[in-house]
Parts: C-alpha cells; sequence; structure tokens
C-alpha cells in the first residue's frame, strides 16, 4: 500500500536537520538527474540543497540512504527559498512513498530525533572526575 503524506495544519511534522551529511538522488519527469544534499527532512519533505533550482511544481522521484535502508519517493518540487551563486536551497514534499519506504523514514527519523532528545541528557550524566 502507497502512503500519501498529508500535512497537519494544527502540528507541524518533526524535523530532522542533516547540514547536507545526506545525499540525494533526484530524477525528474522529463529523465534529467540532479544531486542535492538534504538539509532538512520530515515524514512530510524536505528541504534540498541544488546546484540548480527546479520548477516548482514539478514532480520527481527522491532516492537516499539512511541507517535504517534506502528510501525512494514522489515529490513536488515547492519555490526556492534561497538562492547563492553555485546553489540553491529547495524545499519539497512527498507526494506518495511505498509501505516499506515510509516505514524506513519513519524508523530512521525517530532514531534521529531520539538521539537528539538524549545527546544533553547523556552529558549531564557523565561521571565526574575522581570517580
Amino acid at each position: 500500500m502507497t502512503h500519501f503524506p498529508q500535512s497537519n495544519v494544527n502540528q507541524r511534522s518533526p524535523r530532522v536537520q542533516l547540514f547536507g551529511s545526506v545525499t540525494a538522488a533526484v530524477m525528474a519527469e522529463g529523465g534529467q538527474r540532479a544531486r542535492a544534499k538534504i538539509q532538512t527532512i520530515s515524514i512530510t519533505g524536505g528541504l534540498l540543497q541544488l546546484q540548480h533550482e527546479l520548477s516548482s511544481g514539478d514532480f520527481v522521484e527522491i532516492a537516499f540512504h539512511t541507517r535504517s535502508g534506502a528510501i525512494r519517493g514522489m515529490a513536488e518540487m515547492l519555490l526556492p527559498t534561497r538562492k547563492f551563486q553555485s546553489a540553491c536551497l529547495q524545499p519539497f514534499r512527498f507526494i506518495a512513498l511505498g509501505d516499506d519506504d515510509h516505514r524506513k523514514l519513519r524508523m530512521a527519523l525517530d532514531s534521529a530525533l531520539d538521539r537528539s532528545f538524549l545527546d544533553p541528557v547523556s552529558e549531564q550524566l557523565r561521571m565526574p572526575s575522581g570517580f
């Protein structure tokens, strides 16, 4: 069964900041391919750093790897938020994810959110010197 992620206007999906540490392959409808760096990801979409912007409204396939496995989904490109001389930041919205892809993305996001939540606590729980 395919998942069609829906945005909830009352509650925003939790975002995970990746700061370009994950590379994604982007395939447009016309067969054009681009490489991107994922800046932010959520269960409903994310933010890509691309060398050249894609047209707003373009439907693309996005594929990337996580610790939970490879994820592939269909997405709609939105208006770029920032343009630089050699790159741009452009958000996307997932429009369809297969069952396995949805499960792997959810697992990867949950794991990343747990780590970011627990990291400050683990810093406080370090043993004082002398123990």
